[in-house]
């Protein structure tokens, strides 16, 4: 059941287009996955994946697939090749048009599925700092951003006001996919339905305002702000794009490139004059009109003036640790790595990471992970971490071992141990040319290293 006080208003928006609406309300919704280009080429999963796909028109990794599929019950979602994300979902990002080499921050990151899309769109080069507030969440965005391999990616929890007094101007582009009255999910998600309410739709409009502004002052003349939503409410939509115009001349709207059954955003439901006409390059993903969920989005850009640029973080950048403090970890790269991997040491206790090069200093900064987790540094060894072993490809090791067969990936997957020829030491682990995790020969035995609390009972 629909909340009244919602079908009420959304009656009054759509007028004729109401009854499809209604309907798609309480159809089928469709399911997708996003391909990880960080683990390979997609034309070699799409020659073996076991699913049945259909691209989805805004993002060339993305794919529909069928309810009897269950992607997420396989190795490949393990390995990171693939994240299950909502289609509407994936078109802001899109959006952004990230590159490599820039600074890109995600300022309301959680659960992961717009940060490992932007991180794949800049190619493991630059910046990407993914920021969550709540620190649980937070902790479920480090998980996701660790198993699709980020090299480049630092996650956060702060405020955006406690960000802003850090990086003023300092970022090129900036994804802001705010926290909403969510009434774009109540197909999928019934907690939405139940916990919506008009007062609610008037607080989020509320915070979005803020955050909004915290965002503009982040993001470098001539940068790039994307923000988004997954509801229909006007007073969080184009309302919220209409106030940030007024507080933010300085900005003005994109026009993003559009794809079939994306409608514009409509100037009437702006709550204030656009005399400009501007609202009309936003844009709206209505589920009646295309396989997805509803999404709102809208392309801002930061006006430049001359000499303007983007700025260095408060604290300048991060300096890293000696060569002396990380020995173990040296004698294991020359030893199982095929190369060395470019980048900042960075040492917390035993914990050893690797930041991007000209990353921000981390003093004071609520870092869940600072970079790629290389390992832990004890005495006279170096264990490799989980979050290393998914973001390597199979060239980049040694020794690389391939599970026979689904079935065997399953028992790796499971923390069994297996029979094995290899010499002793380590050894990535993987399927079909995807790697999984680290195994450690010992006398004619793998031991298995896969993390205890991630093994699963198929």
């Amino acid at each position: 059941m629909l909340p009244q006080a919602f079908t009420e208003r959304m009656k009054k928006m759509l007028g004729e287009e109401f009854s499809e609406f209604l309907e798609s309300c309480e159809g089928t919704k469709s399911q997708a996955l996003r391909l990880n280009p960080l683990k390979g080429e997609g034309r070699r999963f799409l020659e073996l994946s076991p699913f049945s796909l259909s691209p989805v028109p805004w993002e060339e990794n993305g794919f529909y697939f069928e309810e009897e599929d269950r992607p997420g019950r396989h190795p490949y979602h393990e390995a990171g090749v693939y994240y299950i994300q909502e289609a509407s979902a994936m078109a802001p990002a899109v959006f952004l048009e990230a590159q490599p080499g820039e600074r890109i921050l995600d300022l309301c990151a959680a659960p992961g599925g717009k940060s490992t899309q932007i991180a794949a769109a800049m190619k493991g080069k630059g910046i990407l700092v993914c920021n969550e507030i709540h620190p649980g969440r937070a902790g479920i965005l480090s998980e996701n951003i660790e198993r699709m391999g980020v090299r480049n990616a630092i996650v956060v929890s702060h405020s955006p006001d406690e960000l802003l007094a850090r990086f003023p101007e300092y970022f090129d582009r900036v994804l802001v996919d705010a926290p909403c009255s969510g009434e774009g999910m109540f197909r999928k998600n019934e907690e939405a339905r139940t916990q919506w309410s008009p007062e609610n739709v008037e607080m989020c409009a509320a915070r979005q305002d803020e955050i909004l502004d915290c965002a503009a002052g982040m993001l470098k003349e001539g940068g790039r702000l994307v923000y988004s939503t997954c509801t229909f409410a006007p007073e969080e939509d184009e309302g919220s794009v209409c106030r940030f115009r007024g507080r933010h001349p300085e900005f003005e709207l994109a026009e993003p490139l559009r794809f079939s059954g994306m409608r514009r955003g409509n100037p009437l439901w702006c709550g204030q004059e656009d005399a400009n006409g501007e609202i009309e390059r936003t844009v709206r993903l209505w589920p009646h009109r295309l396989r997805g969920e509803g999404h709102f989005a809208a392309v801002l850009r930061k006006e430049k003036e001359a000499g303007g640029g983007r700025k260095s973080g408060r604290y300048g950048e991060e300096k890293g640790i000696p060569e002396k403090e990380c020995k173990e970890y040296l004698s294991f790269q020359k030893q199982f790595l095929q190369a060395e991997l470019a980048g900042v040491l960075v040492r917390f206790g035993e914990q050893l990471y690797l930041l991007p090069e000209g990353a921000p200093s981390l003093k004071g900064l609520r870092a869940l992970r600072p970079g790629l987790h290389l390992g832990t540094l004890k005495k006279n060894r170096f264990e490799p971490a989980h979050g290393l072993a998914l973001a390597l490809g199979r060239k980049e090791a040694q020794r690389y071992v391939e599970l026979g067969d689904l079935r065997q990936a399953v028992r790796y997957l499971g923390g069994e141990t297996f029979a094995t020829e290899e010499e002793n030491g380590w050894c990535l682990l993987g399927i079909d040319g995807f790697t999984l995790g680290w195994g450690k020969a010992a006398g004619g035995i793998m031991k298995n290293h896969y993390p205890k609390g991630l093994r699963k009972n198929w």
